[in-house]
């Protein structure tokens, strides 16, 4: 959803409550595409400090379904965000990438809420997503998922950077 701030810009002191939807049904990135279990509407409160300068801020929540890093069952993650940012509306798009500056969903006088959460997902992305603190992943031979109970695979663990020594006395064990 764009909101359009001209209307704002133009009279200095005015403050804007705006609910705002949000319209995404999956989360994007170079990660992979996870789905959109749940959503709030994105509460944005835009107020004009003068001289072109804008006063952001923004609460909502979204909820992710990612799979667990062990067992790759599908877990349930929460992203709530509350932001508060000035936007210099004085400076242009090619100023905001030399300064380095993270406001991307703010393009003329338009505010790309889509944008605004995507974001704020990926600010907060957790390192490891795990279904329960103590799973116990999948088998790596079989594919079992262990928390479900043990596989009837060999349980023999060998450290894999051992192999060439491995082989070495099974061929002792032929002769």
């Amino acid at each position: 959803m764009l909101i359009d701030l001209s209307e704002i810009l133009s009279l200095e002191g005015k403050t804007q409550v705006i609910e705002a939807p949000v319209s995404m049904d999956s989360f994007q990135s170079k990660l992979g595409s996870f789905p959109v279990k749940d959503k709030e509407p994105v509460i944005l409160t835009i107020t004009n400090t003068g001289k072109k300068v804008l006063h952001l801020e923004a609460r909502g929540s979204v909820t992710l379904s990612i799979p667990c890093d062990r067992c790759l069952k599908e877990v349930p993650v929460d992203f709530p965000f509350a932001l508060e940012r000035d936007m210099d509306m004085k400076v242009s798009e090619e100023d905001r990438i030399k300064d380095l500056d993270e406001i991307n969903y703010v393009t003329g006088c338009s505010l790309n809420v889509e944008q605004l959460v995507h974001n704020e997902i990926l600010i907060r992305w957790p390192l490891r997503v795990l279904c329960q603190e103590d799973c116990k992943g999948i088998c790596s031979h079989c594919g079992k998922d262990l928390n479900d109970g043990p596989c009837s695979c060999e349980q023999e663990s060998l450290d894999p950077r051992m192999a060439a020594i491995r082989d070495i006395f099974s061929k002792f064990k032929e002769v």
